[in-house]
């Protein structure tokens, strides 16, 4: 055989297998890969699977109150492929749409499938014969349709009566491309109560579609996401299992019937440890201020029975979308700042500060030691003086620790700080949770700032610790920030021996099958008794907060109650506050003295000082507690958003009778009166002492919230009921 003969027989075999190769690969194409594109081509039947999303856990307070449920949601949903389809069935021509596009870095334009023509002609119109037409964003339809096809239904209505839903139900084969849903939706029970710490949720987004998901489904729908608050940190328990439908339509969209069901399972119930009516309790204190929080703790366990913070906002806004209205009026005054949840953001402590330096001295064996006051303690040019050396040139003079902290002596602390150096104070204020996040399940927790530390050198390249520094660290000023929830914690600790709880707002967690996911266990993170300190200096330390509310010289004297013995420490924190110099006020306290169980913490920004603003609403939260032991029923309603305000509150009047104010549930809001010196036990409290020129003042950061889903508004195309127009005479 001639080569040139052979050569062409090579090639001519070559070509017939090179197409034979071309012909398989498509006939795959065709028949596997987009077997179902051209079926739905074909006049018949065919099968559709739906994903539909699972059903939210609950979240309950630790009796089992509902503060987070999903109540029925009937819905209306567009399949915009199907209605497309189902028109073109019936029509010869389809509306288009001229519109430009970018290809390649430049506008050309470009002809489309006039989708909402068609939705408003195929699809309104009837609708509107019924009565079940509303208003809704052309564009946004517009946009779904190009994004998702017929992978994702569109959401026409979600506000459905039953009324409404039976109606439609009963004419839905008319409407081809068209489904009646009932899904489940969120509801906050009590309103705003603990919203922050409930959270709020987002609808899921086209980017939560993974590949797979998208091949296994010819329509996804997809669950809202927590963002904020347990919402968001036990996000992945809440989620409930996906469900699968199977449904058999004719070839205009309409459903034959369902040929399988896997039905969408409940996610896990997520039990707080917070006490839905001290919640109450707390939060109607707390809006006897302008901004405020407040936190109440077992001492025991490290259990948040409590966390409060104002203004505050309705999670309930969220669902299933905000309005931009809403939204903005939310985002409209940065001081204010309704979503920062002030609980777990950080403040300069002011005297509060007192306590945990109290405890490094313990740790390195000097809180038994005698310091003097002398009215001041000079650092070079400056000097840090006493409030009672500020107020009237006088001095406390020898003092113990007891003492010290009865009387919020700034020098004494000032020297015990540096007597043990600024590496004893970090690590000393440490153990106890300063300058770390506490870990509690909750997002945007602050760490605060602990002057010294490994974070705070890191951020400031260069920067030494000096003696002046040291000093104004141990009262609470200077870089010193801390959180209510950090120093609930570290009063815990004094309460109940020494032992430092890792604070919890989660208690536990159940699947729907029953089994614990997150068990209910107190988490001990430190034992000061294991570090150098001793019992007797917890004693020390308990004594002089005992004495500060209930003995002559004591700042926490507002504080104080009849029958039972309450422990607690004041601080007014120099800070500024929209561009002015201002105070922030605080109290730290435990009780009862000899057998503790509950801790408190309480801030009010913009506050005259921690005895006269703090002490009657520390008193109003104690009082409803332990009235609640001896079996009153405190009281539990839904809350309505308080907005708060900006002023500066000098001082708290208490109220006249508390338990009474409590139980008719009409705690009054922002009822202050000026600072009298007279209502305290001795000396008032006003700690602030001499601060140094260069000291900076700051105050708490706003926390930006995470963006949520905005209510699309309706356009002119969407606008498919006319306005009714005015009468005039």
């Amino acid at each position: 055989m001639e080569p040139s003969y052979r050569l062409r027989l090579y090639l001519l075999t070559a070509l017939i297998l090179l197409g034979f190769g071309t012909l398989l690969s498509r006939l795959h194409e065709f028949q596997i890969e987009r077997q179902d594109e051209f079926q739905a081509l074909v006049p018949g039947n065919r099968t559709v699977t739906v994903r539909e999303p699972g059903i939210r856990g609950e979240i309950t307070d630790r009796s089992g109150i509902p503060l987070a449920r999903n109540l029925r949601n009937y819905v209306v949903s567009f399949n915009l492929d199907e209605i497309a389809r189902a028109y073109r069935f019936q029509n010869e021509e389809m509306p288009t749409l001229d519109r430009l596009t970018m290809q390649g870095g430049l506008p050309r334009p470009k002809r489309e499938k006039d989708i909402v023509a068609i939705v408003n002609e195929w699809t309104i119109k009837p609708l509107q014969e019924l009565g079940l037409a509303k208003n809704y964003n052309a564009g946004a339809l517009r946009t779904h349709f190009i994004t998702h096809g017929g992978l994702v239904p569109f959401t026409y209505r979600a506000d459905l009566t039953y009324e409404d839903f039976a109606r439609l139900a009963e004419r839905n084969l008319e409407f081809p491309g068209v489904t009646l849903g009932i899904r489940p939706q969120r509801q906050y029970a009590y309103g705003t109560l603990a919203s922050h710490i409930l959270g709020y949720l987002k609808q899921w987004e086209k980017g939560d579609i993974s590949s797979a998901d998208k091949r296994a489904f010819n329509h996804y729908i997809g669950e809202e996401k927590g963002i904020a608050g347990v919402e968001a940190t036990m996000d992945e328990y809440l989620r409930g299992p996906e469900g699968r439908k199977t449904v058999l339509k004719d070839e205009k969209g309409r459903t034959i019937g369902m040929l399988d069901y896997t039905k969408p399972g409940t996610g896990a119930r997520v039990e707080l440890s917070i006490d839905a009516r001290i919640q109450f309790l707390l939060e109607n204190t707390l809006r006897r201020a302008g901004r405020a929080a407040g936190v109440v703790m077992d001492v025991n366990t490290g259990e948040v029975l409590a966390m409060a913070s104002v203004p505050d906002y309705d999670p309930n806004a969220f669902i299933p979308s905000i309005s931009r209205e809403k939204f903005i009026e939310y985002k409209s005054n940065p001081q204010l700042s309704p979503f920062t949840n002030r609980a777990i953001a950080s403040f300069e402590p002011g005297s509060t500060m007192k306590v945990p330096t109290a405890i490094a001295g313990a740790v390195q064996g000097i809180a038994g030691r005698t310091f003097s006051c002398d009215g001041y303690v000079p650092f070079g040019n400056h000097k840090i003086g006493c409030w009672i050396y500020n107020k009237s040139g006088g001095r406390h003079g020898s003092l113990r620790l007891p003492e010290a902290i009865q009387r919020s002596c700034n020098p004494y602390f000032n020297k015990m700080a540096n007597a043990i150096g600024w590496k004893a104070m970090v690590d000393g204020c440490s153990l106890v949770g300063f300058g770390k996040k506490t870990g509690v399940e909750l997002p945007n927790e602050d760490p605060g700032i602990l002057p010294g530390s490994r974070s705070w050198r890191t951020a400031r390249p260069g920067a030494v610790m000096t003696p002046a520094l040291t000093a104004m660290m141990s009262i609470g000023q200077g870089d010193m920030l801390a959180t209510p929830l950090q120093m609930a914690a570290m009063s815990a600790a004094v309460a109940n021996g020494g032992k430092y709880y890792q604070p919890r707002i989660v208690k536990k967690v159940t699947a729907e099958t029953g089994e614990v996911l997150v068990p209910d266990l107190p988490k001990l993170e430190v034992d000061l008794l294991r570090h150098g300190v001793k019992e007797s200096d917890l004693t020390l330390i308990r004594e002089g907060m005992r004495k500060a509310v209930n003995e002559a010289g004591g700042t926490a004297g507002k504080v104080r109650m009849d029958d039972i013995i309450v422990s607690a420490k004041t601080g007014t924190a120099q800070t500024t506050d929209n561009g002015k110099k201002s105070n922030n006020s605080w109290m730290i306290a435990f009780a009862p003295f000899d057998t503790p169980k509950y801790a408190i913490a309480i801030i009010v920004q913009a506050g005259g000082s921690g005895g006269g603003v703090c002490g009657p609403l520390v008193n109003t939260v104690y009082t409803g507690l332990f009235a609640k032991e001896n079996g009153m029923r405190l009281p539990l309603k839904p809350q309505t958003e308080y907005k708060g305000h900006l002023e500066r509150i000098e001082a708290i009047e208490p109220l006249k009778d508390v338990l009474a104010a409590i139980e008719a549930s009409e705690i009054p809001v922002g009822e202050t009166t000026a600072a009298n010196p007279e209502d305290e036990i001795g000396e008032t409290g006003d700690e602030i002492g001499g601060i140094l020129p260069e000291t900076p003042i700051g105050n708490a950061p706003t926390v930006t919230s995470p963006q949520p889903t905005i209510t699309p508004e309706t356009d002119r195309e969407g606008q498919v009921i006319p306005r009714a127009t005015p009468i005039t005479e």
